[in-house]
Formats: structure tokens, C-alpha cells, sequence
């Protein structure tokens, strides 16, 4: 029970004590591996021993013929020893992939990172240990001194040499430990940030070429990528150099052994083919320390990933999967949000309070870097940090079940991602494509005669269509994809930010369908055209409502107080007469 509650301490270490059955079979394959490997050494015993001594041909062909079926015996528990950790290592990923998969992209959202890549290599390090020759050394060491006392039946000083050698390679694993590890890992960190140095500016390679920032980029990853070959270089140098020092220790050992021995055979302490056989088991008891050495590189690149992936699930815990709710009407509550960023004195949001009801459009104003984007997220429930209470239909965001939610929630962002797939898998959100609601989704944002002119109409690809693709037609895809299945709760940052006037239409008319059937919508813009869809209104400034209500008794107030306003909420009062007119 006490191993079992060890075992069952954190979400990882419970996953791991999932497949004891596979280990103890492994160590009990072990077991007969290194019991089967005394096979030589008997063998070469009676051979010296016996077989020269009484020259008999059948006692030679059946050691041999025994010796031969030990070892198709060892042969096979090999094999099945490696069969059952590959295996057990194929179903820990399977049983893991998809739960860390999860955890990564909530990681993601919190810290705003790009750790999913680097998490499944942790994920990948640790299968790879898992069926690797590390743990079969560690499998194979508890039989280490076996093989001594074996040794040590054959002669007490052989035994005290091995014993000997033993604690020097002992010693090599330590000094590998502490000068080896630490270098290489220091240089497998640089290589990760120059890779994410170059992706990160590549992908704006457009911008790059045409302005000649190329060589200062150049210069800039010349100096990175300096910087990584000299760590890389220590690093092999320190590993080099303890490989050089364990082959310089295991060459003595075997000479050194087989000095010892002959001396005592010169003695008469010692039959030749005790002193041969002696030599093997010394080099096979030593053997598991030896890999060691050479393993313990992949043993701490696999404790640290160990680490990694038991913090990343601890930090982000399984949603319950009794979460399952009705479908949500779209009430949306904030209640004192408060939005922080650590490297931020003053918080983004500042106790922010508004409702959003359903079939109702709810417009956003305010200037740049007053916090709208950040209210789309914490509305959304993906903001990292943040403090209040985010509710809809009365329930916090973060008590749902997010894949069941998610059908019921359309977000556009301002910057629009869109992924490989065709054009209808993009506004179908990479799910099953339901070409009705695919069609209605891409006509409300105004796109289905735009996506028809394309050779394969909506089964373009999107490798294909990017280079054909404005920035506001990927706006309007990005529409499309927001409002496909008619969502309950919509959120659009700035979704007139690239359109032009028949773009804009477009998405008036998609806001009022939106409004038409029951959607409760957030439309957040710089530009006070859209007022004329607008129920309501929220004037945000520096973290701050200003002003939130119906439309005309916002704009009413903003007209009152306009002699006191900044230039920009002038600029939204000014076009406020004309979209109200256009909205009536």
C-alpha cells in the first residue's frame, strides 16, 4: 500500500503505476537474461576445465549443444523484454497524448507561450527512456552483485578487484552527473531559442526582403547561432571527454582482471578456466554501471522531462467531465473583472461590470490600448490573470465544458489564423463539415460568390487560396468560421478592421442575422459606423467604463459632455447622429 500510495501521488506518477504488470514482467524477464548469462562462463569453465582435461568429444558437443539452447533461451527473453517495454511504451503515450495535448494549450493561454511543441518533446524523451537502453540498465544492475559474489567464489582478490573497478565507475557516473548534464542541457536550450528565433522572424519574411532588414536579421542570428556552437562545443567536449576516461577504465578493468587471474593460476590458487571465466563475469557485472555512463545523459533528459510534464498537468488539472450543461442562451455577466499582466504596474482592466443579454448587439468603443481586446478574452475566458467573476447563464466560464462549449461560442480575433484544410474544414472549424450550415455561414458573412469563383469552390485548400486571399476576405473567412452553427455568444475584435464598404455591409448583415436569432453579440471597433447595429453601447478608456447603456442614451450623454471630450470619443460623437439615423 505504501508503494501504491507513492505511485498514485500526482497524475503522471498514477499513469506510470498504471503499467507495474509491465515492469515486473520486464524484471522478471530480466532475471532470466542475467541468470542465463552465466551460461558462457559455466561454459567456458567446463571447457577448460573438464573437456581439455579429459578430452572427451560427447561431453563437448552436449555443453555445446546445452550452452546453444541457454542461449536461444536469453535470445528470447530479450526480445520479449523489449516487446513488452515498446508496447508499454506506445500505450503511456496514447493513454497521455491527449491529456497533455490539453494541457499544453491551457499552458498556452496563460502565459501566452508556444510550449506545445516542446511538451510533447518531453512526452516523446520520456517514451523513448521507457523503451531505451537506460532502463534496461537499470533493470540489469540489481544483478551486478550477484555476478560478484559469483566472483568472489571463485577467488576473494578477483572479488576485491571488481569491487574495485565497480566503485571507479561509480565515481565516473557521478562526474558525469555533475560535469556533463548541466552543459548539455544548457546547449540543448540555446539550440530550442535560435530554432524559435528563426520561425518567429521567418514568418514575416515579406516584410524582411523588401525593407533589406535581411542582413541585420543575418547578423543578429550569426551572433545567436555563435553563441549555441560554442555551448554545443563544451558540451561534447565535457562528454567526449568522460567517454574517453570510462573506455581508458573499462580496457583496464578487462586487463587488469585478467592479470590478477593469471597471477593466481601462476600461484596454483587458480584453474585457467576459473581465471577465463572469472574475467567474463567481472566485465559482465561491471557492464550495467558501464551503460550507465553512457545513459545517463537520456536518464536526466528524462528526469528533467519527467518534471516538465508532471508540473504542466498539476498546473493544468482535467476539466470534470460532469460539467456537461444545456446549451447556453448567451447571458453574459461581468462583475468587477480585473485584468493583470505581470510585467504591468497597473492592471489592463479595472473592475469592469457590464451584461450582455441575448438577441441583443452590444458594441465596444474606446482608443487604442484602452483594454478592449483584453475584455474579448476575459469575456471568453482565456485571459490569464485575472480577478472577478465572468458568468454565463449565471455560471463561471471556467465551469463549463470547454469542447462542449465551444460549439455555442464564435470568437474573432484580430489577427486571423487560419489552418491547412479547405476552406470549407476552416469555417467549419476543422470538425465535420455540415455544407448547409458551411453555405449559410459564408453567405451571412458575404462570401459565397467569392468562395464559388474559386476553381474548387469551398474545397480549396487554404495553401492554394492564401496567396488569392485579401486581408479583409481572411476577415470575413475568419466571420464566417466565427458565427458557422449560429453560436449563442459571439465576440468580434475589430472585424471591420480590414473590410471595405461591401465588406462592412456584410458584416451588418451577419450581426443582425446574428441579433435575429437569439445571439447575444460583443462587437468591439475603432470605427462608430457599426453604431447603427448596435443595442447597446460600452465607452472604455484606460481600463475604465466610461459609459455603458442603450445606444441613444449613450450617445445622447456623449453629445451633452462633448465640449470636455478627448479628439477620438469627439470623433465617435460626431458619427454617432448618422449611424443612429442609419440604425433607425
Amino acid at each position: 500500500m505504501a508503494v501504491s500510495g507513492f505511485f498514485a501521488r500526482s497524475e503522471l506518477t498514477r499513469a506510470l503505476w498504471a503499467f507495474r504488470r509491465e515492469f515486473w514482467t520486464t524484471g522478471a524477464l530480466s532475471m532470466v537474461i542475467n541468470v542465463l548469462m552465466l551460461a558462457p562462463t559455466l561454459y567456458m569453465l567446463q571447457v577448460f576445465d573438464r573437456v581439455m582435461m579429459s578430452h572427451s568429444g560427447t561431453t563437448l558437443i552436449m555443453l555445446s549443444l546445452l550452452t546453444l539452447a541457454l542461449f536461444i533461451m536469453g535470445a528470447c527473453a530479450e526480445w520479449l523484454r523489449s516487446l513488452v517495454l515498446v508496447r508499454a511504451g506506445v500505450r503511456f503515450d496514447a493513454m497521455l497524448s491527449t491529456r497533455v495535448f490539453n494541457a499544453s494549450f491551457q499552458s498556452n493561454l496563460r502565459d501566452s507561450g508556444d510550449h506545445t511543441g516542446k511538451i510533447f518533446g518531453d512526452l516523446v524523451q520520456l517514451r523513448q527512456f521507457l523503451t531505451g537502453q537506460g532502463i534496461f540498465a537499470l533493470f540489469d544492475a540489481p544483478w551486478a552483485p550477484i555476478y560478484l559474489v559469483v566472483v568472489f567464489m571463485l577467488h576473494p582478490f578477483l572479488g576485491f578487484v571488481a569491487i574495485f573497478f565497480a566503485l571507479v565507475q561509480m565515481g565516473l557516473v557521478w562526474l558525469g552527473q555533475r560535469h556533463t548534464v548541466a552543459p548539455a542541457q544548457t546547449a540543448q536550450q540555446a539550440v530550442g531559442a535560435e530554432a524559435q528565433f528563426l520561425q518567429s522572424k521567418l514568418r514575416n519574411a515579406e516584410v524582411l526582403y523588401p525593407m533589406g532588414m535581411l542582413p541585420n536579421l543575418r547578423a543578429l542570428w550569426q551572433r545567436l547561432h555563435g553563441q549555441t556552437l560554442q555551448l554545443q562545443g563544451g558540451a561534447q567536449e565535457q562528454q567526449h571527454r568522460m567517454q574517453a576516461v570510462s573506455k581508458f577504465v573499462r580496457y583496464t578493468q578487462q586487463s587488469l582482471a585478467l592479470g590478477a587471474g593469471a597471477l593466481l593460476v601462476v600461484q596454483g590458487e587458480l584453474s585457467p578456466g576459473a581465471m577465463i571465466a572469472a574475467n567474463m563475469l567481472m566485465t559482465r557485472a561491471l557492464a550495467p554501471i558501464d551503460l550507465l555512463v553512457g545513459a545517463w545523459r537520456g536518464m536526466s533528459l528524462a528526469k528533467g522531462a519527467f518534471a516538465r510534464l508532471e508540473a504542466l498537468l498539476r498546473e493544468n488539472p482535467e476539466r470534470d467531465p460532469a460539467l456537461t450543461r444545456v446549451p447556453p442562451t448567451g447571458a453574459l455577466t461581468l462583475r468587477d473583472v480585473v485584468a493583470v499582466v505581470p510585467e504591468r504596474k497597473e492592471p489592463i482592466l479595472k473592475g469592469v461590470s457590464l451584461q450582455v443579454q441575448p438577441a441583443s448587439v452590444t458594441v465596444v468603443l474606446g482608443p487604442s490600448g484602452s483594454g478592449k481586446s483584453t475584455l474579448a478574452r476575459c469575456i471568453l475566458g482565456i485571459w490569464p490573470q485575472m480577478a472577478g467573476e465572468v458568468l454565463l447563464d449565471e455560471r463561471p466560464i471556467q465551469g463549463w465544458n470547454r469542447d462542449e462549449l465551444g460549439a455555442y461560442i464564435g470568437y474573432l480575433p484580430q489577427d486571423i489564423e487560419l489552418f491547412e484544410g479547405t476552406i470549407a474544414e476552416n469555417i467549419a472549424r476543422l470538425g465535420e463539415v455540415d455544407a448547409q450550415k458551411v453555405i449559410a455561414a459564408a453567405k451571412d458573412a458575404g462570401l459565397h460568390e467569392m468562395i464559388l469563383r474559386f476553381p474548387k469552390g469551398y474545397d480549396t485548400s487554404m495553401g492554394e487560396a492564401g496567396n488569392l486571399l485579401s486581408g479583409g476576405q481572411r476577415q470575413r473567412i475568419g466571420l464566417a468560421r466565427a458565427i458557422y452553427g449560429q453560436p449563442a455568444l459571439v465576440v468580434l475584435d475589430e472585424p471591420n478592421a480590414n473590410l471595405d464598404d461591401v465588406g462592412e455591409a456584410a458584416l451588418v448583415q451577419a450581426v443582425q442575422a446574428l441579433r435575429a436569432r437569439g445571439s447575444a453579440v460583443v462587437l468591439i471597433t475603432h470605427r462608430p459606423g457599426i453604431l447603427a447595429v448596435a443595442d447597446n453601447v460600452v465607452i472604455l478608456k484606460d481600463g475604465v467604463l466610461q459609459a455603458q447603456g442603450p445606444r441613444d442614451a449613450v450617445l445622447a450623454a456623449l453629445r451633452a459632455a462633448q465640449p470636455a471630450q478627448a479628439p477620438a470619443q469627439a470623433q465617435v460623437t460626431a458619427a454617432a447622429p448618422d449611424a443612429a439615423a442609419a440604425g433607425a
